[in-house]
C-alpha cells in the first residue's frame, strides 16, 4: 500500500440520547474530548468523541427524523471502526485505485476537532464500514 494505518482511531456508535449516553461513558471513565454539530437529511444531529488513555469511542445522535430504526433496534450496533492516516487524500487514491468499494465521491471535511477532519468510508465484504481518517 502507498499508505499507512497508523492506528484504530475511533468507534462509531449511534445513541438515541447524546447526554444518556455521555453520562454512561463518562462512569466508564471516558472523558468528552470534544463535540459538534452535523447536518445530515437535512436536519441537524450532534456529536461528541469521548477519550480514555488511547481508545476513542464517537457517540452521535442523528435527527430525530432518522431516530426511529436506531430506537427499534434490540441489540445496538458499532457504525464504523475509523482509521487514524496521516494523508487522507493519499489514502483514497490508493484504495479507489486498488478496486476497493469507496462510499464517498471524495474525502470529506467535518468541523470536527480543533482544524476539523477529513475522512472517507470502504465497504468490507460483509457490508462493514472502514473510515479513513485524517484529524487536520
Amino acid at each position: 500500500m502507498e499508505f499507512r494505518i497508523n492506528r484504530l482511531q475511533h468507534i462509531g456508535i449511534p445513541v438515541t440520547d447524546l447526554r444518556v449516553s455521555e453520562a454512561f461513558y463518562r462512569k466508564l471513565g471516558f472523558e468528552k474530548v470534544t463535540g459538534s454539530p452535523f447536518e445530515h437529511n437535512g436536519g441537524k444531529g450532534n456529536m461528541i468523541m469521548m477519550q480514555q488513555n488511547q481508545i476513542i469511542m464517537e457517540l452521535y445522535q442523528l435527527p430525530e427524523s432518522d431516530l426511529a430504526g436506531i430506537r427499534n433496534r434490540k441489540d445496538g450496533h458499532v457504525d464504523h471502526v475509523a482509521f487514524d492516516v496521516s494523508d487522507v487524500d493519499r489514502a483514497f487514491a490508493t484504495l479507489k485505485e486498488a478496486s476497493f468499494q469507496v462510499i464517498e465521491d471524495q474525502p470529506v471535511f467535518l468541523p470536527f476537532w480543533k482544524n476539523g477532519c477529513k475522512y472517507f468510508n470502504i465497504l468490507g465484504p460483509d457490508g462493514e464500514r472502514l473510515e479513513f481518517n485524517q484529524i487536520l
